[in-house]
Formats: structure tokens, sequence, C-alpha cells
């Protein structure tokens, strides 16, 4: 699927997808500075979109390592099956509110989202957070794209340490959400 059709899919599931855009090279560059890739065995990202976040851990993860992308919209996860035949790189199309479906009991060390809570249900937010906080590793993070500071508050009722960094270098701006 070409960039436009992609674009023409976000547009039309503004309330699934969330964003305006696809991140931008920064801000997927300022995500994923947050974790050290180099000992992580399992890794989720949820809200796969365009593939540029995957492609940013990708890039970043050990090759022995596990990467597990969440995406609802069928049209991406096509797009990104043809992206990344790779066959550590699972793509699922489903909802990141059964992701202790996909994990047989094994702890994930890092939580790579950029959904749109500001958009989901309590009840949806609420699954999602509750079992992200329960897939972690010991030591391993949720670290989510937002636009809104106002979000620290919800990620602050399910993770007991959230840090917050802020980049200019993405339409719009957004914040990077470190949870623990």
């Amino acid at each position: 699927m070409s960039k436009s059709n992609l674009l023409i899919e976000l547009y039309s599931n503004l309330s699934t997808t969330g964003a305006l855009t696809f991140s931008s090279k920064a801000l997927v560059n300022k995500m994923i500075s947050q974790a050290d890739l180099t000992e992580s065995k399992l890794i989720v990202e949820m809200g796969g979109g365009d593939g540029s976040i995957t492609q940013g851990i990708f890039n970043r993860m050990r090759p022995d390592a596990e990467l597990l992308v969440f995406e609802i919209n069928p049209s991406f996860c096509e797009a990104m099956k043809k992206q990344f035949p790779q066959e550590n790189i699972r793509i699922i199309n489903d909802s990141a509110g059964n992701l202790d479906k996909y994990l047989d009991g094994r702890k994930v060390d890092f939580i790579f989202s950029s959904l749109p809570f500001s958009f989901l249900s309590k009840e949806v937010t609420d699954e999602i957070l509750s079992q992200s906080k329960n897939a972690l590793s010991q030591g391993g993070a949720f670290i989510q794209i937002c636009y809104s500071y106002l979000l620290k508050k919800l990620f602050q009722k399910y993770f007991g340490k959230v840090q917050a960094s802020f980049t200019i270098k993405n339409l719009p701006p957004a914040f990077v959400m470190v949870c623990q």
C-alpha cells in the first residue's frame, strides 16, 4: 500500500488512529531511545500504523528477539506484513486489549504504544493498561506517545513511576511517557 493510501486510511479512521499524520523520525528515535533493546527478548508494539515505529524497533532489537505488533486496522496490517516478512516480527490484527492471549505466560521487556487513549473507552483503556502492567518484566517499561500532558495522570493510575519528555520535531509536537 502506498504512503498516500496509508494517509487516506489514517484520515478515514481518526477515531481509532488518533493521529493527524504518522510519527516523525525524530519522534520515533526519541521514543525508542527510552529503552535499551540490546538485552530484550520480547517486545510489543501497540498501534503499528504505517510501520515507522516498528522499523525503528526492528533496527535496534537483537536478531533473536521477538516483536509482536498489534494493529486493529486490516489495511495497515496487510501493508505491514509485506514490509516486515521477518519471522521474528508478528503482525497481529487484534486489539491490544487481548495482549495476554498472545504471550503464553511470557513477560515483555518493553511495550511501545501510540494508541489514542483520549479516544478509547474507559473499559478498553483499563483492559490495555492493566494487561500491559501485568505483562512487563522486572525493569521493563511501557512507553507511550501522546499529544496531551494530561494523560500522565491516567498512566500514574497504573504505573508507579511515569516520566515525560517532549519533542517539537513532530506534527503535532508530542510527549513520550515512560511508565514503570
